[in-house]
């Protein structure tokens, strides 16, 4: 099967990295830069988020009738590349990555029509309310309960891990609503309108990077009206399953951003001294690693232009998984690399100079500023949206005859 690009896609390319070459204000530039995590900074990241809803990029993913680009696949790979090399903040994937396609699939037309619009402009934000305490691979024995009262529920528990929720407007979340049969029965998927109902309580977490990041959500008696309710109750692990295949990477191009990652620490290892005489660059150790993360990465690639242009394989019931542990697995690689370039240069914790327009000056270059908080952000990659222990059970699971 050809997946090469077609010669007339180049002035598309050209259209694409003029505008990200001139669009992007420093702030923005500057986030994208210092981002070390699949989550850039909040607010930098939502200014750009508007810059390319005005342009009509913001989704390109989405169909056309819902706001979407109609670009071809192609377009669509060439749009995730020179994104990445122009070295731009990530947009924030719960909104538009995750809610949005589940609401477009399984919505009804009143939540289309009531919360499509927002998450296009950036006027919400979503948090995902998923992960509890003793509820995190194992997603299917939360004990998050919500019970009917009228045309409410009412929920009581927490969760955890809920990304950006001090940030959030709005949150999607899962609920025990009947603890009768198989633990993944009995459990809705639900939309909150606001994420300051009497009775919640946010409180962020400061990770090993010094940002608070993540947040854990409590809910006393919190009443939210059943209208949020997407598919049937108590068959709330379908609708969480079809998500996943969106979170896990369905129609993105992760490939892009981990040749970034390569293509700053080739720069830095020419300009960091080796013991051994020369430059890292020269060391024969560090050509053999970067060759071969940066030919797994070229697979990642090909894989990946073969399911956006429509290939069987992206249908196959195991190609979430399959996307999802290759892509966490090279990300936590080319962090390693990173540190090993950075050395102890990278050791010292730097929280102000990491702040998007601090004039605090990084000690050492802007590369050790990122290399460690992106290895240590990068150990999660292997464990939120499902331990890749468990992606490989769900691969197995989906062989013949298994």
């Amino acid at each position: 099967m050809n997946i090469d690009f077609a010669p007339e896609l180049e002035e598309f390319r050209s259209e694409v990295a003029e505008f990200f070459a001139t669009a992007p204000t420093p702030a923005i530039r500057e986030a994208g830069r210092k981002t070390t995590s699949v989550f850039a900074p909040f607010e930098q990241c939502m200014e750009w988020h508007n810059i390319l809803y005005k342009k009509g990029w913001v989704a390109p993913h989405w169909p056309e009738e819902h706001g979407g680009t109609g670009w071809s696949v192609e377009k669509r790979f060439i749009f995730a590349e020179e994104y990445r090399k122009a070295d731009l903040p990530p947009l924030l994937a719960q909104s538009l990555g995750m809610v949005g396609p589940l609401l477009i699939d399984l919505g009804t037309e009143e939540q289309r029509d009531r919360y499509l619009p927002g998450i296009l402009n950036g006027a919400d934000f979503w948090a995902q309310g998923y992960s509890e305490p003793n509820s995190g691979s194992d997603l299917a024995s939360l004990s998050c309960r919500a019970e009917r009262d009228g045309d409410d529920y009412i929920i009581n528990g927490s969760k955890i891990w809920t990304t950006y929720a001090h940030h959030a407007n709005r949150m999607f979340m899962l609920v025990r609503t009947n603890n009768e049969g198989k633990k993944q029965q009995g459990i809705t998927f639900l939309l909150l309108d606001r994420i300051d109902y009497p009775g919640m309580d946010i409180r962020p977490i400061i990770g090993l990077d010094g940002f608070p990041e993540q947040c854990e959500v409590f809910f006393d008696n919190v009443r939210v009206p059943q209208s949020g309710r997407v598919g049937e109750e108590n068959d709330g692990w379908s609708v969480a399953k079809h998500l996943l295949k969106h979170e896990r990477g369905g129609g993105s191009a992760a490939s892009p951003a981990l040749l970034n990652y390569c293509e700053r620490a080739r720069a830095a290892a020419a300009e960091t001294a080796s013991p051994f005489g020369g430059t890292m660059a020269d060391d024969p150790v560090f050509q053999r690693d970067l060759g071969e993360l940066e030919a797994d990465i070229a697979s990642l690639a090909h894989f990946e232009k073969l399911a956006i242009s429509g290939h069987a394989i992206a249908r196959d019931p195991a190609f979430p998984s399959m996307n999802k542990t290759i892509n966490s697995e090279l990300v936590q690689r080319a962090s390693v690399l990173m540190t090993q370039v950075s050395g102890v240069n990278g050791l010292a914790r730097q929280l102000e100079a990491l702040r998007v327009g601090s004039n605090v000056e990084p000690l050492g270059s802007e590369f050790d500023l990122i290399a460690m908080p992106l290895y240590l952000n990068s150990r999660a990659t292997t464990i939120y949206a499902g331990s890749n222990e468990v992606q490989r059970d769900l691969i197995a699971r989906s062989l013949p005859g298994a």
